[in-house]
């Protein structure tokens, strides 16, 4: 059997932080009433016979705060990227100007708020559950030294101990995170 490897409490609280950097990055998409540039991160248009995120294609900005403007570099791409715009079923409706492209945010109504809300409470259940994950291998990797006795029982219960902080401090921070999407989603 091969020697277990030395806990390393760094690697898993930079996995925990992982998990919640991932749930901001999914929150980024999730539109609210707000206009955000990460909004159309997941955008991707065919371009030059390739599938390009659509920031490779053009520069996005925010003019207003229920604005996106799009600056298509290319003038032979811009029906394509008003296409793909379209066709990301992200409910918005391009208003092209020569080589420019406006969003115009619509506003959201109380009941698609709450289903927001919903799709939120989602991303972050399945955080907590990769937070949860992580805090698993790490008590596996425990117990595994303690059999192999690389570490002591007293050197394992301080550790595990230490895990469950880690722990602790990342689904508090979900739990914090989440609660300002909320606001910001339920804000009118």
């Amino acid at each position: 059997m091969a020697q277990p490897q030395a806990f390393d409490a760094a690697d898993i609280k930079r996995r925990m932080h992982g998990a919640v950097d991932a749930l901001k990055h999914d929150f980024g998409g999730l539109r609210t009433g707000r206009a955000s540039s990460s909004l159309l991160e997941p955008i991707h248009v065919d371009a030059y016979g390739a599938n390009m995120p659509l920031a490779q294609v053009a520069s996005i900005s925010v003019p207003e705060p229920r604005m996106l403007q799009i600056s298509v570099w290319d003038r032979g791409l811009v029906i394509a990227v008003e296409k793909a715009i379209r066709a990301s079923n992200l409910g918005l409706n391009p208003q092209t100007e020569g080589q420019v492209i406006r969003l115009r945010m619509p506003d959201l109504t109380q009941e698609r708020r709450k289903e927001l809300v919903k799709v939120a409470h989602t991303y972050a259940e399945k955080a907590r559950v990769a937070v949860r994950n992580v805090r698993r291998d790490g008590m596996d990797h425990l117990k595994q030294l303690e059999k192999a006795h690389l570490i002591s029982e007293d050197e394992h219960k301080k550790k595990a101990d230490d895990v469950q902080k880690m722990t602790d401090d990342a689904i508090k921070d979900i739990e914090q995170v989440l609660k300002h999407k909320e606001q910001e989603i339920m804000q009118v």
